[in-house]
């Protein structure tokens, strides 16, 4: 995401002038050390101080322990969040919340080339907007290439060749991504134009599982927290987006691994996978081998899937058992996704700046369960235990539904690839309590009536 300048918004930040250091100044030294965050590499790249050597107490000891399993030492630490120490997680988490502000009280200026498009591309609205907007980025600038999903390039409605015909310029600048160059080359795009409702952008948060580009969403959906603006107004939004610049906040993304158990003697009526996931034989790393790795926008939801029988479910903090769960399932959300299903089976709205996870069982089989909010700074394990009746289904951002069978787990934890959402200039500030109002009708009802007094 090539990046011209960063303009400073005069009215978000309102300091005393004793406070402001003359430019002339020397740069005062820090003792930043460097995350494990990738979105930092888009303003700056730290260049921290090392740490003199000091004794380390026993908590600091225990944080530098590994949080899962890495059987054949084959991931890559700086891709995986789940095989980060407790302290990188936390600084990983810190320092994505401290960009994070910084981008909310800035209008970054794009050097936009290359428009990534999303849009159903089974839908015939849809289409035709997508049509309408791709001619009319082509006319604006002749730089421009926009890229289409590869389905609409052959699509009668759509009319590439009509398009091309129209106006020989918009040959060799309109173009067709496919799922394996957004996963491959992500790079490649400045911005990403989403029409829909909010699942087009949880599929566009699908389609790049690391580095995403700034998403802008138009509202074409039925209902939306996440489409901030009008479609009917896209020329004026773009034009001032390309123009003046954009302000993106960073949305909080979690990285869900399946961890498969592996059979090693034959017999699992004998395993037990608390004793291996904390117990003694936690620093065995035959026991489970990862499968499949996913960053999720929402939230990971497993449950009994087409079972007859409710789910029983193991879940785990860090180091520590919290609970059984015995539900028809167990929902753990982000902050973007705690007005989704998170809402839906009874959990908390929570803001999205929020450092914080959002446990939710799915119809508990005891009362006394009540939803949880854990801070983003905990690995979470949920299992199948081995004397489990039945297996398990977990699902990713309702994507990608697969089979947890007795022993198997799924590790959640705070991704370091976060989803840029662009927000309106005009109204970024309030823009959460807009939606779950508009939305929602949030506390919508008749203002009570004053008093007449009587007067005697």
């Amino acid at each position: 995401m090539p990046i011209n300048s960063v303009v400073f918004e005069p009215n978000d930040i309102r300091r005393r002038k004793s406070s402001l250091v003359p430019s002339t100044a020397p740069r005062p030294a820090h003792r930043r050390q460097k995350t494990q965050c990738f979105v930092h590499t888009l303003l700056e790249k730290p260049d921290g101080i090392s740490e003199k050597d000091c004794n380390v107490s026993y908590e600091g000891l225990a944080q530098e322990r590994m949080l899962d399993k890495d059987p054949h030492g084959l991931a890559d630490e700086s891709h995986h969040s789940r095989l980060l120490t407790k302290k990188q997680i936390s600084d990983m988490a810190f320092g994505i919340r401290e960009l994070s502000k910084k981008l909310a009280q800035i209008r970054i200026k794009l050097h936009v080339r290359n428009i990534f498009i999303l849009a159903k591309a089974h839908d015939e609205t849809l289409i035709k907007h997508t049509r309408e907007t791709v001619e009319w980025l082509l006319k604006k600038d002749p730089k421009y290439r926009v890229y289409v999903e590869e389905t609409l390039e052959h699509n009668k409605l759509f009319d590439t060749k009509g398009l091309l015909e129209r106006d020989s310029s918009f040959e060799g600048r309109l173009r067709f991504w496919t799922n394996e160059l957004c996963h491959d080359k992500p790079q490649t795009f400045d911005i990403a134009l989403a029409l829909g409702g909010d699942g087009t952008v949880l599929y566009a948060s699908w389609l790049f599982q690391r580095i995403v580009p700034p998403v802008l969403a138009f509202s074409l959906g039925s209902l939306g927290f996440l489409t901030k603006f009008d479609y009917e107004q896209y020329p004026q939004t773009l034009s001032r987006a390309f123009d003046e610049g954009i302000t993106a906040s960073l949305r909080l993304r979690f990285e869900a691994t399946i961890m498969r158990s592996q059979n090693r003697d034959g017999d699992n009526d004998r395993r037990d996978l608390v004793e291996e996931l904390i117990g003694e034989e936690s620093e065995d790393h035959h026991t489970h081998r990862p499968d499949s790795t996913h960053n999720i926008l929402n939230e990971v939801v497993v449950d009994r899937g087409p079972n007859p029988t409710m789910s029983s479910i193991e879940l785990f903090g860090d180091d520590e058992h919290f609970t059984t769960v015995q539900a028809d399932g167990v929902c753990v959300s982000t902050p973007t996704g705690s007005t989704a299903y998170n809402l839906a089976a009874g959990g908390s709205l929570c803001h999205p700046d929020n450092p914080v996870i959002l446990v939710t069982a799915i119809c508990a089989h005891t009362l006394s369960f009540r939803p949880i909010i854990l801070p983003d700074t905990i690995v979470l394990r949920a299992g199948v235990p081995y004397d489990a009746r039945t297996s398990s289904w977990a699902s990713f951002d309702g994507r990608e539904r697969v089979e947890l069978k007795p022993g198997d787990y799924v590790t959640i934890s705070a991704s370091r690839f976060p989803f840029p959402s662009v927000l309106p200039l005009d109204r970024k500030s309030k823009d959460w309590i807009d939606s779950i109002s508009r939305t929602l009708q949030w506390n919508s009802r008749q203002r009570q009536k004053s008093f007449k007094e009587w007067a005697s």
